[in-house]
């Protein structure tokens, strides 16, 4: 299954993570006005942390490096909860911009949108790495000369 693949297992996580931080970033213009309010972002290094993790060993092969299995929790029954750990258990941590106003609000607004522009080159740059992804599996999936 695709979904298994590494590759595309990593991308998905990222689109998640992506996708959470653009809700936060939305939370950070809607409060603009309100008194007292601190910006929020993802915490990128909790994630990439995560990544690491969550991604298999490579050990070396005699064609290169290959992917060394390891050892995953199981789910027997139905109320088990996966052991995986997603984009969802990343934490958003206070991210004040450069200016704070009388009443306490903390949110600059051309600084949350240049956040939000860079969620978005970060969100379609992994889409397309996922659809190339599939393009990829596509064309080897494909018999010779047909």
């Amino acid at each position: 299954m695709i979904a298994n693949m590494p590759y595309f297992a990593v991308l998905k996580e990222r689109l998640g993570f992506i996708n959470d931080r653009q809700r936060v970033l939305a939370e950070n213009v809607a409060n603009a006005s309100t008194p007292g309010y601190v910006p929020r972002d993802m915490d990128e290094r909790a994630f990439s942390d995560i990544v690491a993790r969550t991604m298999p060993a490579m050990r070396p092969g005699p064609a290169g490096p290959i992917m060394a299995d390891g050892v995953r929790m199981a789910t027997t029954r139905a109320g088990h909860i996966s052991g995986g750990a997603g984009a969802g258990s990343v934490r958003t941590v206070r991210s004040p911009d450069s200016e704070t106003t009388l009443d306490g609000n903390a949110v600059v607004l051309e600084e949350q949108m240049i956040k939000v522009a860079d969620a978005r080159m970060n969100y379609d740059m992994a889409l397309g790495l996922y659809q190339k992804g599939l393009q990829l599996m596509r064309l080897a999936a494909r018999r010779p000369g047909g």
